[in-house]
């Protein structure tokens, strides 16, 4: 079996790397994601935990598209620095050749410290270089963001999913569930509540992962958006005087914050006993 290395992060859904990675599966072909850690470069207090939590969401998410199209398919979360990422893979288990995907130069860090001439001198491997411009190329998957936490796994937010699911392009899922206390590690709660959502999702048919956010959710959704290039977000909350986030105003506040649609579903688990998790 060969096994191709693909190291990516922010272009792992471009439709260039999917195109390089088609041309190149076949019944003798594996592939092996890495996607090394990287903080925004602005933004909110990002604990490092959701730093990793966000690369481990790329590679769910990777995964699943590709494992769609028959491409079989491993991934991990790499060190924050490419270059050692990379060369830690190819220490482990030595691939037949690497494929690095980066934004055109004028957008790519990685580009501007010489990552393709470095792993190709450092590994002797052919290294091919795929541009992903995702600005002017768009991506071929849609990307919406979740945002919920009692309602996580309300009927309503599900089927209102299943719906955006149903037109247009695939479409990907990135759930957001706040933590519930300010401590740097996610409480069992939370845990438990985006597993649960991810069940119903990934029940559903739908391609979806998630990861634990800042304890307010106003800054979990906008450190979700530095962290992920997605086209639309989705808040669900309990009815109006019992929503504490709509007492905050918080569906005003994140479409002041953004240029993208926000649309919000309310859950009521007293009017649809199965529909979500009280609290």
């Amino acid at each position: 079996m060969r096994e191709i290395l693909v190291v990516a992060n922010r272009t792992l859904f471009g439709e260039n790397l999917l195109e390089a990675m088609r041309a190149r599966a076949s019944a003798d072909a594996t592939f092996r994601l890495v996607v090394p850690q990287s903080k925004p470069s602005d933004g909110y207090v990002i604990y490092d935990e959701v730093v990793r939590d966000s690369a481990q969401v790329r590679v769910d998410l990777a995964l699943s598209a590709v494992g769609a199209e028959g491409i079989v398919a491993t991934g991990e979360v790499g060190d924050e620095d490419p270059f050692l990422a990379t060369m830690d893979a190819v220490a482990e288990r030595r691939p037949s050749e690497i494929i690095v995907s980066t934004h055109p130069a004028t957008h790519s860090g990685w580009l501007r410290r010489d990552l393709i001439e470095r792993i190709a001198n450092a590994t002797g491997l052919p290294v091919e270089h795929v541009i992903v411009d995702l600005e002017h190329e768009g991506k071929p998957y849609d990307v919406t963001l979740v945002v919920a936490n009692q309602t996580s796994s309300g009927d309503e937010l599900i089927e209102h999913l299943k719906a955006k699911a149903a037109h247009g392009k695939p479409h990907l899922f990135v759930a957001v569930v706040p933590q519930a206390d300010g401590g740097g590690h996610a409480p069992r709660e939370a845990r438990e509540r985006l597993a649960a959502e991810l069940d119903r999702l990934r029940a559903a048919g739908l391609l979806s992962s998630g990861m634990i956010g800042d304890p307010d959710p106003y800054t979990a959704t906008m450190n979700a958006l530095e962290l992920f290039n997605v086209d639309d977000v989705v808040i669900s909350t309990l009815p109006n005087e019992r929503s504490g986030w709509l007492r905050a105003n918080l569906i005003e506040r994140v479409k002041g914050a953004t240029a993208m649609p926000v649309e919000h579903v309310v859950v009521d688990p007293s009017a649809t006993p199965t529909a979500a998790q009280a609290s």
